[in-house]
């Protein structure tokens, strides 16, 4: 850990030079997070004996909720402090799975949200990528 920014271990390395989170005063970013699994391996994608892929929205949506769950713990907080999600979808397609899973975790009285749709992600396998802001109030730093 470098000052308030936090690398967690046992989660999936960043793919470039870049922390999981931020805090900044009393917000913590979550970098873009995917169904990434530490091993290099994506939840909800799967190849057959062929090589035909099968990639699942609500399996990723799943997992990377899960992940940003995960992350904001080491930082101190839960899915609850989360105040802004932005979701990256690669088709919109897809929304529908992919708004069904986040209504397991999020109502009404959730963080506010944008979903875009974007050209690809940093693999062919993510359908899916969110980064998101919490509001976690009075504490000095992420802990180690």
């Amino acid at each position: 850990m470098t000052g308030d920014a936090l690398t967690v271990a046992g989660k999936a390395a960043p793919r470039g030079r870049f922390p999981h989170v931020k805090r900044a005063g009393d917000l913590v970013f979550v970098s873009g997070t995917s169904s990434r699994r530490p091993d290099g391996t994506f939840a909800g994608a799967s190849a057959d004996a062929m090589g035909v892929t099968d990639l699942d929205i609500r399996a990723q949506t799943r997992a990377v909720i899960e992940n940003i769950r995960d992350l904001l713990e080491a930082a101190g907080g839960g899915l609850h402090d989360l105040v802004g999600v932005t979701a990256y979808l690669v088709s919109m397609n897809d929304f529908g799975g992919y708004n069904e899973v986040y209504g397991e975790f999020f109502d009404e009285t959730g963080p506010a949200r944008t979903t875009v749709a974007v050209h690809q992600l940093p693999h062919p396998h993510l359908l899916i990528e969110i980064a998101c802001v919490a509001y976690l109030p009075g504490q000095a730093g992420i802990p180690q």
